[in-house]
């Protein structure tokens, strides 16, 4: 248990940046899952359509600390990659 101020108040903060990170990691889940889905049943505009805006939540996530650099270059490369073999 916190007993000072500033540790009350450290305790506090983590508490919501917890919240906010996992937030937008489950936002970044739910869409790279979407992605695969529509990938898998070979909806190529589907597939089209959700690839801008999943690379731009991995791009959101790093700025964010949310995965590391290395982590999204390697979604992002597979992702582009299956959703360009269904084209």
């Amino acid at each position: 248990m916190a007993n000072h101020k500033s540790a009350e108040k450290r305790v506090r903060q983590n508490a919501k940046r917890k919240e906010i990170n996992r937030s937008n990691r489950s936002k970044l889940r739910t869409s790279i899952k979407k992605l695969r889905t529509a990938v898998a049943g070979s909806d190529k505009t589907g597939s089209v359509e959700l690839l801008n805006p999943t690379v731009s939540l991995i791009d959101k996530a790093v700025n964010k600390g949310i995965i590391h650099k290395n982590t999204a270059a390697r979604y992002k490369s597979r992702l582009t990659k299956h959703v360009n073999d269904l084209a």
